[in-house]
């Protein structure tokens, strides 16, 4: 083909809504076009790319004995229904309904569908061991599409699953897993850290993950560098913050106007970050209202809120319904003169901490030195 004729079309402006370097580039060099948020289309140049890491991964899954199979996207609501994951898996789930008003979803695994194809054919452990890989497209309405690839809504995974006759047999397929993935990576000039991971909504007693450290990156990494040890971090508990030992101080309440961030009520009080207490409204998805409270100077881990509510179904309350249920604003939310059926989560940053600012759901309006176990109790 010549080359007037390739299909590559590059951008001469920085992509506005880009925020990875790698989104940019892949923008800007025409190797990818966005269709909607976490959607993009792949040019030729980058289905030529993506087609050569197909098949790295597909010579070392056949070298480990896995066998490629092809499974629907569309799967039928019986199946997740049946292992109780309909509704467990949360709102990532794509659901639609055909004309017949069956219900379907768009997968995004397939632990359902392979294991419905293993029983009604594998009827013997005589065909055990039995490891069986996809490369196909997968759909998940992630909350916050972000970095281009690497978290979308459409994208493209390769799954294996494997069946075995008894755990040891699940432990050898499961390090025959790791070491194929580990030559991948090798093949590839990728330089990866295996760490412990959740199980989350997949299930089962353990997990690893292999990670990439990126500034763009979403997960943290816990590890230590005496022992080795590694670990995602939404899986290590943190330990509680070691208790100051600053007099504490008499509880006041004090004028805060249009302080609607940590960092404006930090400036106007000046006091550091660490010093407010800031509060997260949560609504999960069974109906149950819930406030986690951490210290201004950090951020929630969703991931953790997963493990602990047993959901990926849960989202922050709206101004709307703070304002209904709070009779406050964004930014002057706190844990004062809750309604009783609103339950309350202290990240162990929180505890030890003297003489915090903290706001009690008045807008404009804030109490500093407040002392919890002396104020407010912990929950």
């Amino acid at each position: 083909m010549r080359w007037s004729k390739y299909f590559w079309y590059t951008l001469k402006e920085e992509p506005a809504d880009a925020e990875a370097v790698s989104h940019k580039l892949l923008l800007k060099g025409g190797f990818l076009a966005q269709v909607a948020s976490g959607i993009y289309e792949y040019t030729p140049a980058a289905l030529k790319v993506l087609r050569k890491i197909e098949n790295i991964v597909r010579k070392e899954m056949d070298r480990s004995g896995a066998q490629e199979v092809l499974l629907s996207v569309l799967n039928p609501s019986e199946l997740w229904k049946e292992t109780g994951r309909w509704d467990a898996y949360g709102r990532e789930l794509f659901k639609l309904q055909d004309r017949h008003g069956r219900e379907y979803c768009l997968g995004p695994t397939h632990e359902e569908e392979i294991t419905d194809l293993f029983r009604r054919f594998i009827n013997s452990y005589r065909a055990l061991p039995l490891i069986l890989y996809q490369i196909q497209v997968k759909f998940r309405d992630e909350k916050r599409p972000r970095f281009g690839l690497i978290r979308s809504r459409e994208f493209l995974m390769k799954d294996a699953y494997s069946f075995d006759e008894d755990e040891f047999s699940a432990m050898i397929s499961y390090e025959s897993m790791k070491f194929a993935y580990e030559r991948i990576f090798k093949k590839l000039r990728l330089n990866t850290l295996l760490v412990e991971a959740s199980v989350g909504a997949i299930g089962g007693k353990m997990s690893h993950e292999f990670v990439i450290l990126t500034d763009y990156g979403e997960a943290k990494v816990a590890f230590c560098e005496n022992c080795g040890y590694s670990a995602n971090a939404e899986i290590v508990p943190l330990p509680k913050h070691k208790e100051e030992t600053e007099e504490e101080k008499p509880m006041e309440k004090v004028y805060t106007p249009n302080t609607t961030t940590i960092a404006m009520l930090s400036d106007y009080l000046k006091v550091p970050a660490y010093k407010i207490l800031k509060a997260l409204l949560y609504i999960k998805g069974d109906g149950e209202r819930v406030m986690v409270l951490i210290r201004g100077d950090r951020e929630v881990d969703e991931k953790k809120l997963e493990a602990l509510f047993g959901m990926e179904d849960f989202r922050l309350a709206s101004e709307e319904e703070i304002k209904q249920w709070l009779g406050t604003t964004k930014g002057f939310v706190g844990p004062f003169n809750l309604p009783e059926d609103i339950k309350v989560l202290w990240d162990n940053s929180t505890y030890g901490v003297k003489n915090m600012v903290v706001a009690l759901n008045e807008p404009d309006y804030h109490y500093i030195n407040v002392n919890p176990g002396r104020d407010i109790q912990y929950g």
